[in-house]
């Protein structure tokens, strides 16, 4: 007979450190009554100690008992076996099982099933072959289990063929075995072969389970198959396990933040409750990566409330929207947190961001500082410095830091290839010998096949004149895709063979390369470097004609350029007439150039003129205007303009040298407009004319499909709860192209707290004629949704419209003044590119109209009512909200008409009317020392009447943040009290609140154009923070006044300046302003 033993693995094994205690341990052990140390002791009641010992993580007390047993089964030796491997202790496990073959217990299936997954995670892989070899030779082979296990090992061990040839030897492939093979087929990245042995395994009828959809949707998320994971994630939760498996959820918010997609990834995070989110890093770094960084900070906060430390991934994230931005104050911050979190010292993927971060902020030395202080130099972190000395055009350093790489046995990547070969073709110093050298690298390292290096080996070579060698590397490239393509084209381009370009351009199309902007804009160039005018307008043509593009500011600087050099010059102008308004400085100057170059004057007086009209300030424009005045022979014109030009420059050196002196951190212009830069925020009117010319809908006519509230069971009698037929009438036009949602005129509907949620389907109209009114009763309030009536969320390009009224019935709400449980009126949220306009809103029980987290909100011609006495009834609050219009209301409420609070920017409003009320405000900021951040807030026309307040500013003590860059202009007030406030010690609290250090920032706000009447003496405040003053407050044109006294200004740590005519006086603003004489006179000195 053959002996069982094992001595090969014994004598491989063996040699592995580990703490064990001896089992021929003779130490006297105390036994429970379970396992006692006699005759009569039954293996079976041992081994259930043992387990339960195991189980409860007391390892230690399991070998006790193990020591003490007399008698000791296979069952005995595989629960030490697998506990051993199941609390990390491999080694131990193995030793264990050289013990149990050395004492001549045979191995059960059990053993072989624990042994080969023990060797799986732990990486023992020679080992694991070693079992294989001894359970082959003891029968195990056809064992399910085992199978399955060995199966698991061979896909760890990357030998997949053996895998597969295991799996399908199986007598009966269990899920668990099925499973094993899409883990392994997951974390080797074979995408395809994952999810072609799915469709196999539903063709078996085997049903996935949780963990199937795990590894699938992991494997999708590795391999950016956004798709497929689309797919995955409808099977998934078309079998619950959406629902019902926390894992699989927190898998797709791990799948769409992998692959860039924002939407879904928020969407999948929202459905898990907050203590069960895993994913929290994945959803920070998806915010992150896409430029949200309130939403990745508000994330952040979340996730470390709820107990779960950050990961790697979130801080690369925060760094990576740091470079990009570039944010140095976000990055700093960052920097600080992986420090504190001890993230530092052991992550070379930290070091290299913190070092790419630094670069791009233009804080090179920082950089390098960073570098030379991490203990062991990777290839990332030379990269990213690499990548910092090219952004920072320091293009000498990049060749020498490749140089060092080198020296150092660093090695390097298609990163650092491509990096060089890009410095190299912008040195002065480069040569074609230094690229022929790292080409070589490229080719012997075998990367000269990488997209990267290649387009940045065909840019060195051309931009070396060497156009031939470009050609070779580009024809040496198996499947070029179009950035290949494009570098191409701009070699050619830059080398003035514009007929090659458009050779390059139809071998392009005849393949079937879809072209972008970038590649038409190369051949565009060539065109012009070649003088192609027909080619050129061809091309121009073709961008919207036949590849489905719209032209950019480029393409048509480009086309004017090419038109202006062949004397085309009226049809340049006309084109210039239809450029984007981006940009149009530069073209107007190249067609001005153009103008005098040909001496074509009809066409040159309107470019100079519409070129000083765009930049005013530009005193360069005005320059190069004189000059073309002055060539054509109109030199009093060119006399008057050069001297208007030089009057520019002067107040611009001015400023500069304010700023030299330190006084002082803004140019000062002719109208001393610190806030100029919001110029361009002004609100046009009508700029979205062709959006409302949406007509009513009454009746079913064309292409729309008409869902009308009555014809899914509303009465519309103002008694009868019409709630549910709002809800399916929803949910069909949501669900309908082109739909109109229709609230019929002449009815009125009552419907409870509701929440309309999207996203719907294209196009979607929401047409309110009739009357919706809320349940007049706090008993018969929906209980499920207290703070919200009417809550539409998750929606895009959605219209609304109509003259309906919405009525929140709030009286008996407003009789408890406290805020909690009310409701407000109409919400928009987390929403897009919405328009409403028509509506009247009024008697909310507290807000009216709410816009909150959402983008890009157009309001017009709505009116807000309720009366002046009814408490915290805001018109218009907006809330982390960007890009939001008002146009044309009319709002007269017990609160503020209008409320924006913290994380909401690029907000216009035009054309309002505010009163009663507590008038326009920007607050309640940083409230339980909380960060506030509202910025880039314009006002312009708007009248206010009986308001406690006027333009009101208010942030509490303690905050962080800043409000910046506001401006109020054309506001006319009656009768207002505190016609203009700005308080940093606001406090709405029972209590008196406590003085404290912090605050948040208000800096660069403008009041132009303000007058009317005020009710009180102060009637302007500037009450500030004394460790944090309000700073840059511009007054111009402001006419204020008492009907019985005179009114004043109260300043408190306020700087800023007024011009114009200023009534009341200003005077308390601390300003530079009056040192500007003296610097008038230094100037002229220097002159």
């Amino acid at each position: 007979m053959r002996s069982t033993k094992l001595p090969t693995i014994a004598r491989s094994i063996t040699t592995l450190t580990s703490r064990y205690i001896p089992i021929t341990a003779a130490a006297s052990v105390p036994l429970n009554s379970d396992c006692e140390t006699s005759s009569h002791t039954s293996v079976y009641a041992c081994n259930r100690a043992i387990d339960n010992e195991i189980k409860s993580g007391s390892l230690d007390s399991a070998l006790k008992l193990f020591d003490g047993m007399p008698i000791r089964d296979v069952v005995t030796w595989n629960l030490l076996i697998s506990g051993h491997g199941r609390y990390g202790q491999p080694k131990q496990a193995l030793y264990l099982y050289t013990q149990m073959v050395s004492q001549g217990i045979k191995e059960s299936g059990s053993t072989f099933s624990s042994l080969l997954s023990i060797c799986s995670d732990a990486g023992f892989y020679q080992e694991g072959i070693q079992v294989h070899c001894r359970l082959i030779f003891l029968g195990f082979s056809m064992n399910i289990f085992v199978g399955s296990s060995l199966v698991g090992l061979y896909m760890y061990i990357g030998l997949v063929d053996s895998a597969l040839k295991l799996f399908n030897d199986l007598s009966h492939r269990t899920l668990a075995a099925w499973n094993l093979v899409l883990r392994g087929f997951c974390e080797l990245g074979r995408s395809n072969d994952l999810l072609g042995l799915y469709s196999e395994m539903k063709l078996k009828g085997v049903e996935p389970n949780g963990l199937t959809f795990c590894y699938l949707i992991r494997g999708c998320g590795n391999e950016r198959l956004l798709d497929e994971g689309k797919q995955l994630h409808c099977c998934a939760t078309k079998l619950g396990w959406l629902e019902s498996n926390l894992f699989v959820a927190n898998a797709l918010v791990d799948f769409y933040s992998a692959c860039g997609c924002l939407i879904g990834a928020r969407k999948s995070v929202e459905v898990i409750p907050s203590e069960d989110v895993i994913s929290w890093n994945s959803i920070v770094s998806v915010y992150a990566e896409n430029g949200f960084s309130l939403n990745a900070l508000d994330m952040f906060n979340r996730m470390q409330l709820w107990g779960k430390r950050p990961s790697v991934r979130a801080f690369l994230g925060f760094l990576g929207l740091s470079s990009g931005t570039p944010n140095l104050i976000l990055g700093r911050q960052i920097h600080s947190c992986v420090i504190k979190l001890g993230f530092y010292c052991g992550s070379v993927h930290i070091h290299s961001a913190l070092i790419d971060m630094y670069g791009k902020c233009g804080e090179i030395d920082n950089s390098v500082s960073l570098f030379e202080g991490v203990p062991e130099r990777s290839l990332g972190c030379c990269n990213a410095l690499m990548t910092s000395f090219l952004h920072g055009g320091i293009v000498e350093d990049v060749v020498e830091m490749f140089g060092l790489m080198l020296d150092e046995g660093i090695g390097f990547d298609e990163v650092s290839l491509s990096t060089t070969l890009k410095a190299l073709s912008v040195s002065t110093s480069g040569s074609l010998a230094s690229c022929t050298l790292v080409h070589c690298c490229a080719i012997k390292s075998g990367f000269e096949s990488d997209i990267a290096v290649s387009c940045s080996l065909i840019d060195a070579y051309s931009r070396s004149g060497h156009v031939e060698l470009s050609q070779q590397v580009f024809e040496k490239l198996p499947s070029p895709n179009v950035i290949c393509y494009t570098s191409m084209i701009s070699g050619y381009a830059r080398n003035g063979m514009g007929r090659k370009c458009l050779e390059t351009l139809d071998v392009m199309i005849q393949r079937g390369v879809k072209l972008d902007e970038v590649a038409l804009l190369s051949v565009l160039k060539g065109c012009n470097h070649s003088g192609l005018v027909k080619e050129g307008r061809m091309v121009f043509d073709s961008i919207k004609s036949l590849h489905g593009l719209a032209p950019n500011q480029q393409h048509y600087s480009c086309l004017v350029d090419l038109l202006g050099r062949a004397g085309l010059l009226d049809e340049a102008e006309e084109l210039l007439k239809q450029a984007p308004v981006k940009g149009r400085t530069v073209m107007w100057s190249s067609l001005l150039g153009s103008c005098r170059v040909h001496r074509n004057e009809m066409v040159g007086h309107r470019a100079a003129k519409i070129l000083m009209g765009i930049e005013p300030e530009n005193h360069v424009a005005w320059f190069q205007a004189s000059k073309f005045y002055s060539e054509i022979g109109d030199f009093a014109t060119s006399a008057h303009i050069r001297e208007l030009a030089m009057a520019r420059k002067m107040r611009k050196e001015i400023g500069l040298l304010v700023v030299a002196h330190g006084t002082a951190e803004r140019n000062l212009f002719d109208d001393i407009s610190i806030l100029g830069e919001l110029e361009n925020l002004d609100v046009e009117e009508g700029g979205d004319i062709e959006l409302f010319g949406v007509p009513s809908w009454a009746s079913q006519h064309g292409s729309k499909v008409l869902v009308n509230v009555d014809g899914f069971g509303a009465v519309g009698d103002g008694v009868s709860d019409d709630t549910q037929a709002f809800v399916n009438a929803w949910n069909e036009a949501c669900s309908t192209p082109k739909s109109v949602f229709l609230v019929p005129k002449g009815r009125c509907y009552l419907v409870n707290a509701t929440r309309f949620r999207g996203p719907c389907a294209n196009k979607l109209i929401v047409q309110i004629d009739g009357t919706i009114i809320a349940p007049d009763d706090p008993k018969k309030w929906d209980p499920k949704n207290p703070r919200i009536w009417l809550d539409f969320s998750n929606l895009t390009g959605v219209l609304f419209q109509g003259v309906g009224v919405i009525d929140g019935s709030g009286s008996k709400w407003w009789t408890a003044s406290c805020k909690k449980n009310k409701s407000n009126a109409f919400t928009i949220d987390s929403s897009s590119a919405i328009r409403v306009k028509g509506l009247t809103i009024r008697n909310s029980q507290q807000m009216h109209f709410v816009v909150s987290q959402s983008q890009s909100v157009h309001l017009s011609d709505i009116e807000i009512s309720a009366p002046g006495d009814s408490p915290n009834t805001d018109g218009i609050h907006i809330t982390g909200s960007t890009n939001v219009v008002l146009q044309n209301c009319k709002i007269g409420t017990g609160d503020d008409c209008i409320s924006i609070v913290n994380g909401s920017s690029n907000i216009k409003m035009k054309t309002l009317y505010c009163g009663p009320g507590h008038g326009i405000s920007i607050g309640s900021l940083g409230k339980d020392n909380s960060t506030g951040i509202v910025t880039n807030v314009v006002l312009d026309t708007a009248f206010l009447r009986e308001t406690t307040n006027g333009l009101r500013i208010k942030t509490w003590q303690g905050g962080s943040g800043y409000v910046r860059s506001v401006r109020y202009q054309n506001v006319r007030m009656q009768d207002v009290s505190n016609p203009i406030i700005i308080d940093q010690f606001y406090c709405d609290s029972p209590i008196a609140c406590h003085n404290q250090t912090s605050a948040v920032a208000i800096s660069e706000i403008m009041y132009r154009n303000i007058s009317g009447t005020s009710t009180t003496e102060g009637a302007m405040k500037f009450a500030c923070s004394d460790t944090v003053p309000c700073r840059y407050i511009v007054l111009n044109n402001i006419n204020l006044d008492k009907k019985d006294g005179t009114v004043e200004t109260y300043c408190n740590s306020a700087t800023g300046f007024g011009y114009g005519y200023v009534q009341p006086s200003a005077e308390c603003l601390t300003s530079v302003i009056n040192l500007t004489k003296e610097f008038e006179d230094h100037i002229h000195t220097e002159l």
